[in-house]
């Protein structure tokens, strides 16, 4: 049975998509997913993160920071994608107040032997993750999902967050990065958990 999303029920969701290295807010799935949960009553942030140039994690971190931090307290979901996920962690790791939770696609962590990202990836990863606290601070709700023919993140890669979260990695058969440069430009299981968790939050 489908349950129905009522926007009245709880106003005031949030969710915030964080783009990868060499790529934009508007690329991908990322235009399709705003669209989908706006429809629903759900505020959706895509900061545009500074790449090629000018990549760091403090870099993200200010843009982040100027773009959420003057905005009220809300129930928010972080959605990450290649680079992005590991920028969700960092956000999550760093949190005093929480999220609903993540959802994860085409994650890695540390280089990829690919000269033009692991120069410019290099300060998301110069420190372990703490991955008690992510967990805490993302109520244990965490999704993953990888290619089994990414052509830059080896399946692998992908699989390592997973289970350094405790979930299970959704395979997406012949999704190449999770992108547009596999045709991928909807989204619809990112969409679906979003709309159930929150489903879950309007119920408390």
């Amino acid at each position: 049975m489908t349950r129905t999303f009522d926007s009245r029920a709880r106003p005031g969701m949030r969710v915030i998509i964080v783009h990868g290295a060499h790529g934009g807010r508007d690329t991908n799935w990322f235009p399709w997913l705003d669209d989908t949960l706006t429809r629903e009553g759900i505020e959706v942030l895509r900061p545009q993160f500074p790449t090629p140039a000018g990549q760091s994690l403090k870099a993200w971190f200010d843009v982040y920071d100027a773009a959420v931090t003057p905005l009220p307290d809300r129930p928010t979901m972080l959605v990450g994608h290649s680079l992005g996920v590991a920028f969700c962690l960092r956000v999550a790791e760093r949190s005093a107040s929480g999220f609903e939770g993540l959802c994860l696609a085409a994650g890695f962590i540390g280089a990829l032997d690919l000269p033009d990202y692991d120069a410019i990836n290099r300060t998301f990863f110069e420190t372990p993750f703490d991955w008690p606290r992510i967990l805490q601070n993302t109520n244990k709700t965490i999704h993953c999902w990888a290619s089994d023919n990414d052509p830059y993140v080896p399946l692998p890669r992908s699989r390592c967050i997973s289970e350094a979260l405790n979930s299970e990695l959704q395979i997406v058969r012949g999704g190449g990065h999770l992108g547009s440069e596999s045709s991928f430009f909807i989204f619809p299981q990112v969409s679906r958990v979003i709309l159930d968790r929150f489903l879950d939050v309007c119920s408390r």
